[in-house]
C-alpha cells in the first residue's frame, strides 16, 4: 500500500507544490481546500496520484468528514502537511478588528489544530500505528513583520502546537515537525517581491526563492523513517532581510 498524505491548502502555492512533489515521490496525496476549481487544477498535474476533497478546515464537522473519507478510501494516513493559512492585509495594531483577528486564528491556528487532532486519531488506531505531521510555521513564527500581528501570533502558536504534538505523539510513533518558510514565490507573497514594509518603516522589494525548494524540503522531512524527525527547519530566500530583521 502506498503511503498516503493529506495536504491542506493544496489548491495553490506551497500546498500545490508540495502535493506535486509528494506525488512524484510515489505518495498517494489528498489535497483539500475550499476552492474546488483550484484543487482540480492541482490534481490535473499529478498524474492520477493526487485526489481532491474540498473542505473548510476551520469547520470541525467538515474536518472530521474529510479525515474519515481519506481513511475509508485509502486505508491509512501517513502524513499530514498542515499548510492552509491566510495572510491578511497589513494593518497596525490599533486598526485590527476583532473580526479580522478571529478569522486569521480560525484558519491558521484552529484549522491546524482540528486537522492535527483528526490525523492523531487515525494514526493511533491504524496498523501499523504512527505517522507524521508537518506544520507550516513561516518565518513569522520566529520574527514578526511590521503590521502583521494576527498572522505573527497565529504562527507563534503553531510552534506551540508543533511542540505539543511532538510530545504527545511519542507513545504512538507519531512524529511532528515544523517548516518555517521565508519568501517562497507564490501568489500569496507577490506583494513582498514588489514592496514590503521593513522594520524601520521603509519599503523595499524583497528577494524571493522558487517554491519548489520548499516542496523538496517537505519531501525530505516526510521521507525520513519515523525513528527520525526534523523538529524545525527553516528554508528561505538567501538574500531576504531576516537575519537582523527587527
Amino acid at each position: 500500500m502506498k503511503r498516503c498524505a493529506v495536504v491542506t491548502g493544496g489548491g495553490s502555492g506551497v500546498g500545490a507544490a508540495v502535493a506535486l512533489a509528494l506525488a512524484k515521490a510515489d505518495w498517494t496525496v489528498v489535497i483539500t481546500g475550499r476552492r474546488q476549481a483550484a484543487l482540480d487544477a492541482t490534481c490535473s498535474l499529478g498524474g492520477g496520484a493526487i485526489h481532491a476533497i474540498s473542505a473548510d478546515i476551520s469547520d470541525q464537522d467538515a474536518v472530521a468528514d474529510l479525515f474519515a473519507e481519506v481513511a475509508d478510501r485509502f486505508g491509512r494516513i501517513d502524513l499530514l502537511f498542515n499548510n492552509a493559512g491566510l495572510f491578511p492585509p497589513p494593518s497596525p495594531v490599533q486598526d485590527v478588528t476583532l473580526e479580522d483577528w478571529t478569522h486569521v486564528m480560525d484558519v491558521n491556528l484552529t484549522g491546524a489544530f482540528l486537522c492535527a487532532q483528526q490525523a492523531f486519531r487515525q494514526m493511533i488506531r491504524q496498523s501499523p500505528q504512527g505517522g507524521r505531521i508537518i506544520n507550516n510555521g513561516s518565518l513569522s513564527a520566529q520574527v514578526p513583520r511590521p503590521h502583521a500581528i494576527s498572522y505573527t501570533v497565529s504562527k507563534h502558536a503553531i510552534t506551540g502546537l508543533t511542540r505539543a504534538l511532538a510530545l504527545e505523539g511519542r507513545p504512538y510513533g507519531i512524529a511532528c515537525g515544523q517548516i518555517d518558510i521565508g519568501n517562497a514565490a507564490t501568489a500569496l507573497t507577490a506583494g513582498l517581491a514588489a514592496s514590503a514594509m521593513q522594520a524601520d518603516g521603509s519599503m523595499a522589494a524583497e528577494p524571493m526563492m522558487d517554491v519548489n525548494n520548499v516542496a523538496a524540503s517537505v519531501v525530505h522531512m516526510a521521507s525520513l523513517p519515523l525513528e527520525a524527525n526534523v523538529q524545525f527547519m527553516t528554508v528561505m530566500a538567501t538574500r531576504m532581510p531576516f537575519i537582523g530583521r527587527g
